[in-house]
């Protein structure tokens, strides 16, 4: 009876850990789909002439920070 009680619960903790492990994964998916990281296809969804700086244009905006010389 030890024995049956054991796999119960057994089966039963893994199938709790299946659901929740499918719940973080929906609403990790929900969140990607919600913040859209970079274009897919920049040249079709910009327009002409606002397209990503240049290397040396964003050399010259940035920043130093820091201390180290």
């Amino acid at each position: 009876m030890e024995t049956l009680i054991a796999l119960a619960a057994g089966a039963l903790l893994i199938a709790l850990g299946t659901r929740l492990i499918h719940r973080l994964n929906a609403q990790h998916d929900a969140r990607v789909a919600a913040y859209p990281f970079s274009d897919p296809f920049p040249a079709l969804s910009r327009p002409a002439g606002h397209s990503h700086p240049m290397p040396t244009e964003r050399a010259a905006h940035r920043r130093r920070t820091g201390t180290w010389p």
